[in-house]
């Protein structure tokens, strides 16, 4: 302000030449007080200027964390471009998760002989070759997939062949964006941020090459609609979501006791709880069996049993037997030693634990059905003889839903997903042949430190060790 006014105390004295040369010290005086004031001023609130620097940061950190506007979706349109790019390198290659489902949809929609619009090598998992005659169309099912899969590799042919992967990860790429819409409109503030992160630094190789995306958007669905009270449209989103994916039927029983409880018809064990009360308190609980809501979970087997029944008539080894075979047995690329059948057996009973301990405590009321399903999912993934990246993807909206975006998540949860980028794709690619990859160096240790540190995180999230169950406030909204 002050250069203001000098300019116009010098422009009333140059019109005025002798009152000028006489008041020229008393302005001049008034200059120095005024520069001498501001220079106290600056030394008393030195913090001032900091803050004022500070707000353009703090506005746009706002914005990124808000529900609605442009500025709010920049997270996962950088996010999704970078998984693009990321993604990219595989588009055109002949072996790709992607590229086994254009076989699929193929087969499916022009029957066997539609493996000659591809390349030999492309389809020739199928053993088409030694079919006992030519399959129609409608009659070859997925392998390893559940039947329904089919609706999604179908949708990438309205491009043409050549730009199947490409229309397939944009497919992909939408369904990333429903969930950041989802995450925003109904998660705890930052949690969409949190979901880009989290798929931007451990998935941004499998998120848009491979369909997990879309069950786990059902899954996310299904807890929303059970956190405001839609029990049955919560039982219709994970029926879809076991059609497309196997693993989500284990939460089944979370999501029961849940409605059995909202209703109040399901009975809560007296505390404490000890080894001498357990059974007479389990004995009351199933005495309640004839009181509890069954309409929705007769809805939930009955979407599978029409679905999965359209699809047995065409095929019923395809439809039915097949996936519970690769379900159980989870085929990959394994390195088998003598102890491989004790150390299974042992892995396999861990997860009657795991998957026990974690129903036990939702029915002591010490875990929700959102803290319940992450803590099935990650007993499940930890006792498993695989570890595929893309398991990653079934939990991160879970985490991001449920508010695990605080310094320990980011800590734990930032490392394994460095970790398992590290292993698929980096390791992976730096041979020709996947079954070297275990040999390149860096791969085992950085493969012992993902799992060590996701067996630490999941008896973190079971025995809540600092506070890792601990939620964010979700935002009003209406349950009706």
């Amino acid at each position: 302000m002050y250069p203001f006014e000098i300019f116009s105390a010098h422009t009333t004295l140059v019109n005025t030449p002798k009152r000028y040369w006489l008041s020229q010290p008393i302005v001049l005086q008034g200059i120095r007080y005024r520069h001498k004031n501001m220079q106290a001023a600056q030394k008393a609130h030195p913090h001032e200027k900091t803050v004022e620097t500070k707000k353009p940061l703090i506005t746009l950190w706002n914005a990124l964390l808000a529900r609605e506007g442009i500025v709010a979706y920049l997270p996962i349109i950088v996010a999704t471009m970078l998984m693009f790019w990321g993604a990219s390198w595989q588009f055109f290659w002949l072996h790709t998760d992607a590229a086994r489902y254009q076989c699929y949809a193929l087969t499916y929609w022009l029957g066997s002989s539609a493996v000659h619009y591809l390349p030999t090598v492309q389809c020739s998992f199928l053993n088409v070759s030694n079919l006992a005659q030519p399959q129609p169309p409608f009659h070859m099912l997925p392998l390893e997939y559940p039947p329904f899969t089919l609706v999604i590799f179908l949708l990438a042919l309205l491009a043409p062949l050549a730009y199947y992967q490409i229309v397939f990860a944009v497919f992909m790429a939408l369904a990333g964006v429903l969930i950041y819409w989802l995450l925003l409109r109904y998660g705890p503030r930052g949690a969409g941020l949190a979901f880009a992160l989290y798929m931007l630094i451990g998935a941004a190789a499998t998120a848009e090459g491979r369909f997990d995306l879309v069950p786990v958007a059902l899954t996310l669905l299904c807890l929303i609609a059970a956190e405001r009270k839609h029990w049955t449209s919560a039982y219709v989103a994970l029926a879809f979501g076991f059609l497309l994916k196997i693993y989500p039927l284990l939460l089944l029983p979370t999501l029961f006791i849940a409605e059995q409880q909202d209703a109040q018809r399901f009975y809560n064990p007296q505390e404490p709880l000890t080894l001498k009360s357990l059974p007479g308190e389990i004995w009351h609980t199933l005495q309640g069996i004839r009181h509890w809501h069954w309409k929705n979970t007769l809805i939930f087997f009955g979407i599978i049993l029409v679905v999965t029944g359209f699809f047995a008539l065409f095929d019923f080894k395809g439809a039915v037997l097949s996936q519970l075979s690769y379900f159980a047995n989870r085929p990959a690329i394994n390195f088998v030693s003598a102890l491989g059948g004790p150390v299974a057996l042992v892995f396999e009973l861990l997860f009657v634990l795991g998957y026990i301990y974690a129903i036990f405590l939702q029915w002591r009321g010490k875990l929700d059905i959102v803290q319940a399903f992450i803590a099935l999912l990650l007993v499940f993934i930890v006792t498993g003889k695989v570890f595929s990246p893309q398991y990653l993807i079934w939990i991160i909206p879970l985490l991001a839903y449920s508010g695990a975006f605080d310094a320990f998540w980011l800590v734990t949860w930032g490392a394994i997903s460095i970790l398992t980028t590290m292993i698929y794709p980096y390791f992976y690619t730096r041979t020709t042949n996947g079954l070297e990859a275990p040999f390149v160096p860096g791969f085992m240790q950085s493969v012992t430190a993902r799992n060590a540190l996701f067996v630490l995180l999941t008896l973190a999230y079971l025995f809540n060790w600092l506070y890792a169950r601990r939620r964010k406030p979700l935002p009003q909204t209406d349950s009706k």
